[in-house]
């Protein structure tokens, strides 16, 4: 039976998917990866110290350690500590930066586990003779009779993670599992219950897991080298109408902080980094019927002429009819049966087709 690698962050989703995981017979060890950011505070570092990658050690009062033991203690298997910290830090806190700096919205999730969960912690489970890496996703996936693997929504609707997962690709997808496919939140509460399970983590997962505290444009301005630089307002018109202290404070869609009186409220329309302007009109002007989309990745097949699927252009959108053209092998434009309210630049575009996704892009400005 095949070695299972559990990645463990303490809280009850992974906690329940490695306990059925070892209730199925399956030879499970746990881990659990230190980011650098898990005790992140306004004016500190983080409070981990080094762990060693294969023990774990961290001293043995550091919360790397702390939390080892805990998990370790519940779940009767070992768990070792995966230092991922520089890759972490290189492969999606600067990105994030980056993506901010250009005027667009990041997506951490959707590049934090491609390169850190499914890539960065798998090489570590090979080393621990693991030939799969389990976690505590709400998704599903399946192999077909040739062997390609297919990624689907999970069965908690309200739960779906599948849209963080559509930039994974063949390799990593061979190699996930999601215990948690055909389970729902309460279920998963229940089942914690029944296993006498307890997690370190009560609050839900956040899409900017390495911001414990405070609002991220105040992470953002703690960061070397990063400059809030003053603009001005205007409508689309080009009127302008007010000042920002920083685009970066602001994204598609949003009406707190314009602070410009009229007679209805305002809404971010489009973020100019370039003549660092911030646009705004009313919410009837924000809706749109096409995008562009780029840095295209697909599950199979690249597609060769227009398709029809549904489009999610953020984690909470409802997926809306679409119809996706391709231009050429990386980009393609999406035209939404009917317009669409806030579709972001810098946010990820994910197609479906049912329950199946089909591969994703980022929007373009």
């Amino acid at each position: 039976m095949k070695k299972i690698a559990v990645l463990l962050s303490g809280g009850i989703d992974s906690l329940v998917a490695a306990r059925r995981l070892i209730d199925q017979g399956h030879p499970v060890v746990g881990i659990h990866f230190v980011t650098g950011y898990e005790q992140m505070r306004p004016d500190k570092t983080t409070a981990v110290s080094h762990c060693h990658a294969a023990t774990g050690d961290g001293g043995p009062q550091s919360p790397a350690a702390k939390i080892v033991e805990h998990l370790a203690d519940q779940l009767k298997i070992p768990v070792s500590v995966f230092d991922c910290r520089q890759a972490f830090k290189t492969r999606v806190v600067d990105y994030f930066i980056r993506t901010y700096q250009a005027g667009k919205t990041p997506s951490p999730c959707l590049v934090c586990n491609p390169a850190i969960k499914f890539d960065a912690a798998l090489s570590f489970a090979r080393e621990l003779d693991a030939t799969h890496i389990a976690t505590g996703h709400y998704a599903c996936v399946q192999a077909d009779d040739s062997g390609r693997v297919h990624l689907f929504r999970g069965r908690d609707r309200h739960k779906d993670q599948s849209y963080f997962l559509a930039r994974l690709n063949q390799k990593a997808l061979a190699s996930a599992l999601f215990p948690l496919c055909d389970m729902t939140k309460a279920e998963t509460i229940r089942t914690a219950r029944l296993k006498h399970l307890v997690p370190l983590v009560s609050q839900e997962s956040q899409d900017i897991c390495f911001i414990k505290e405070g609002h991220y444009g105040d992470f953002l301005k703690r960061q070397p080298g990063f400059q809030a630089e003053p603009g001005l307002i205007e409508d689309s018109s080009g009127n302008i109408i007010g000042k920002h202290s920083g685009l970066y404070g602001f994204t598609v869609g949003q009406r707190r902080g314009i602070n410009c009186p009229a007679a209805e409220p305002y809404y971010v329309l489009k973020i100019d980094a370039e003549r660092n302007r911030l646009i705004v009109g009313f919410k009837k002007e924000n809706y749109s019927q096409t995008c562009r989309v780029d840095d295209m990745h697909w599950i199979h097949q690249v597609p060769d002429q227009p398709f029809g699927a549904h489009t999610r252009i953020r984690y909470r959108h409802q997926a809306a009819a679409s119809t996706i053209t391709p231009i050429g092998l990386r980009s393609a434009t999406v035209r939404f049966e009917t317009p669409q309210n806030a579709v972001t630049p810098g946010q990820a575009a994910v197609f479906y087709n049912g329950d199946e996704v089909l591969g994703s892009g980022w929007i373009a400005a």
